[in-house]
């Protein structure tokens, strides 16, 4: 299925049903008293997040969304029916925004949440409430206000716990594929990730985590080139950043620190909070180079880099060091899900 992260569409809440203007009439009671029942209220429209989609591509062919209208009061004092609630699933992890003011209207992050984005309208009421000592014959009655119209932007953030970085062809695709069951598309071109991708990694019984595998990103990703600018906002919900760096390229005049100093950059353009998010450095197809230069070839790269944080040396085609890079990782994360508990409960 074709990933589609960004559409927009139009909802209409259902108008208020109309007040009634009635009197009652029945045999042996010619000049019955006002009797007009109120309207019903305008159905709402809510989005809901469903845990069974993981795109929005359903939004590029319909695009409009209407809740039921409210039904009009009758006479005998008979309320009209409120107009049916209109729910539209979406995946989790969408974000939804007017797309006329800018404002952020709700972030659905867990299955079965719901967000008003579109308020049904509220009721007529019938000439029956007018009546009073002097008005014995109240002919007012009020119409249904109309329902809210609205011009909605949804983005897809796909909920990942880690993160993966690189250049095209840095090798996340086959890294993914290595530790989790995901099966992205692998080859030796460029871009050959098209739309992002997730992995449940398995750590052990009860310990698991997703990561997320995006389009490699190029210098100038933050203002618009290549792919990856697409998909950085993906990695706005991770708790950590694998940043993989190729250190056997096959072209010998291209630098893996270069590479890997467009990367930060590139974070930095784009958002600086992306940018200050806790990010390891892993070194990948470490079994292209030899043995004896495998040590000096990494500790050069963490230097130039001057990097400070965790370095981790694996062979993502062969699974070499991935296994001790899962733990480390689940380790990580269930330390943060710890702090994290603890920092709420004061």
């Amino acid at each position: 299925m074709k990933f589609v992260d960004e559409v927009t569409i139009e909802v209409q809440a259902g108008n208020g049903g109309d007040g009634c203007a009635s009197f009652r009439r029945e045999k042996f009671i010619p000049f019955g008293g006002p009797d007009g029942g109120d309207g019903g209220d305008g159905g709402s429209v809510y989005l809901v997040a469903d845990a069974s989609l993981n795109t929005l591509v359903d939004f590029r062919h319909t695009r409009k969304f209407r809740a039921e209208r409210g039904q009009n009061g009758m006479g005998r004092d008979c309320s009209g029916k409120g107009g049916d609630d209109k729910l539209i699933p979406v995946p989790v992890g969408t974000v939804v925004s007017d797309r006329d003011t800018g404002e952020v209207l709700g972030d659905l992050v867990s299955a079965g949440q719901r967000l008003l984005v579109a308020k049904g309208g509220r009721h007529g009421i019938g000439n029956s409430h007018f009546k009073s000592s002097t008005n014995r014959s109240p002919r007012q009655f009020t119409k249904g206000t109309p329902g809210e119209v609205r011009d909605l932007k949804m983005e897809l953030k796909v909920l990942a716990d880690v993160g993966l970085l690189g250049l095209p062809n840095a090798g996340k695709s086959t890294l993914i594929r290595s530790i989790s069951a995901a099966r992205p598309k692998v080859a030796d071109y460029p871009f050959t990730t098209l739309y992002p991708s997730l992995g449940v990694v398995s750590a052990g019984p009860h310990r698991s985590f997703v990561v997320a595998d995006i389009p490699g990103l190029i210098e100038g990703a933050a203002e618009g080139a290549g792919l990856g600018v697409r998909f950085l906002k993906h990695l706005a919900r991770t708790r950590l950043l694998l940043h993989l760096v190729d250190v056997a390229p096959l072209d010998d005049s291209v630098d893996p620190v270069h590479d890997a100093r467009v990367i930060v950059a590139e974070l930095a353009k784009f958002s600086p909070d992306l940018a200050a998010q806790a990010r390891w450095l892993v070194l990948n197809k470490i079994d292209l180079v030899p043995e004896d230069e495998r040590q000096q070839r990494c500790d050069d790269i963490v230097q130039r880099l001057e990097w400070t944080g965790p370095v981790f040396r694996i062979s993502a085609l062969a699974s070499e060091g991935t296994q001790l890079l899962i733990y480390k990782i689940m380790d990580y994360l269930e330390q943060q899900a710890k702090l994290d508990g603890d920092a709420a409960k004061t």
